[in-house]
């Protein structure tokens, strides 16, 4: 009769058929030098050889027969018919194994910070070196740069090395070695219950706490905080909201939107729009005098006064083609224009510096406005539209509320 092998053994008794990569408990027969010999449960002998012993000397010199083990199966059956185990990787498996245990049940772990580069700072846990986002910091460390300059913001996370942080593990991926830690998820369920007694439409007090160039940060409440957009700060064209605000400023605002722990605010909303009195102050075909803001590839911003704004788009610079605005206008000059639309409800008016052309008639609009919007006025509401797109849009950066 054939000498049966193990793993037929083992099916012939009805005990599971270990797999590579299986994590198993034995217990130590015998210690040498370059390997150890494991009794496997009553399945067989393990042995651990070499590199798969242990990476750190002072565990594997601490190990002695009948201690208990984990070891994790790298063969069934070598050429000696043992089985061929290794303690390095059922560590491994062990050490993930817990960080898996730690994220699910919400654990809140205090680390070390190690080191910092521009897209976060470095930790420890478990002997995992983790990586905790700017985007994940809480509020109280999140760096509030101007321009978002990434020399800057790494200053300021360089200042929190060997500083110890409390947060929670949102990613363990062992095969991917991925270990991500959050600061402001130890925060976020007593923000929450915080941010769900706020409405739209309420009204803040608060203080600046930070200003960028996407916007402003206010504090407000008990602890909570929220991110006032350029778009929302006045209702004129800001080029730099340090015009408007400045860290330290106690302001009044209005939520005008909560996503999670995302809280928008607004300044002009609560103030009067003075659009709703442009259409009394300007009308289409006056001449007015205006100061050259800023020129741009379609023409020219122009401020009327110091809240109505008006584009002078390129083809209304001059009754000849010109290709740059800076053929005609300066920033910072005063210069007489002609309007020729206005969209109060956009927030729009025309300007030209072309004379009106004889046989133009005016139009008479439904709600009793005249003058009809030229095919230029037109163009540049797109071209304005595509600019104040450009120049507002809002970096990808978490928002969040802090709690004292």
């Amino acid at each position: 009769m054939a000498e049966l092998t193990m793993e037929e053994l083992l099916l012939q008794s009805k005990i599971k058929v270990l797999t590579d990569g299986d994590v198993i408990k034995g217990r130590i027969m015998s210690v040498g030098k370059n390997e150890v010999y494991v009794d496997v449960d009553g399945i067989g002998i393990g042995v651990v050889r070499g590199r798969e012993l242990y990476d750190d000397e002072t565990i594997l010199s601490s190990l002695k027969v009948d201690d208990e083990v984990f070891a994790s199966v790298v063969e069934m059956e070598n050429k000696e018919g043992n089985i061929e185990l290794s303690f390095r990787k059922a560590g491994l498996e062990r050490v993930w194994q817990t960080l898996r245990e730690k994220m699910e049940s919400r654990e809140i772990i205090k680390t070390k910070i190690l080191e910092a580069n521009k897209g976060g700072l470095m930790v420890r846990i478990n002997s995992v070196v983790g990586f905790l986002p700017v985007s994940q910091l809480a509020p109280a460390h999140y760096p509030r740069v101007e321009d978002g300059d990434k020399n800057k913001i790494l200053s300021v996370l360089r200042g929190f090395v060997n500083q110890d942080f409390d947060v929670r593990i949102i990613t363990a991926e062992q095969n991917g070695e991925k270990l991500i830690v959050s600061e402001r998820a130890v925060i976020e369920g007593e923000i929450l219950q915080k941010i769900s007694k706020l409405a739209i439409g309420d009204i803040v007090d608060g203080e600046i706490t930070g200003v960028v160039d996407f916007g402003a940060f206010m504090k407000f409440g008990e602890g909570l905080e929220g991110l006032v957009h350029i778009s929302e700060l006045a209702w004129q064209r800001i080029e730099n909201p340090k015009d408007i605000v400045k860290v330290g400023d106690k302001v009044k605002a209005q939520v005008i939107a909560i996503d999670n722990d995302r809280i928008s605010l607004s300044l002009k909303r609560l103030q009067k729009d003075p659009w709703e009195d442009a259409v009394k102050k300007y009308k289409i075909g006056q001449m007015v005098t205006g100061k050259v803001l800023k020129l741009a590839p379609f023409g020219a911003f122009v401020e009327l006064d110091p809240e109505i704004h008006g584009l002078a788009h390129l083809g209304e610079l001059s009754a000849e083609k010109i290709a740059d605005a800076s053929a005609v206008l300066k920033e910072g000059e005063e210069k007489e224009f002609r309007i020729i639309s206005i969209e109060p409800a956009d927030h729009r008016l025309g300007l030209s510096l072309k004379p009106p052309k004889a046989e133009t008639k005016a139009l008479t609009y439904a709600d009793g406005g005249v003058g009809a919007p030229t095919e230029s006025a037109g163009e540049e509401k797109k071209e304005e539209s595509k600019a104040e797109e450009t120049k507002q849009e809002e970096p990808q950066v978490e928002t969040v509320s802090e709690t004292k």
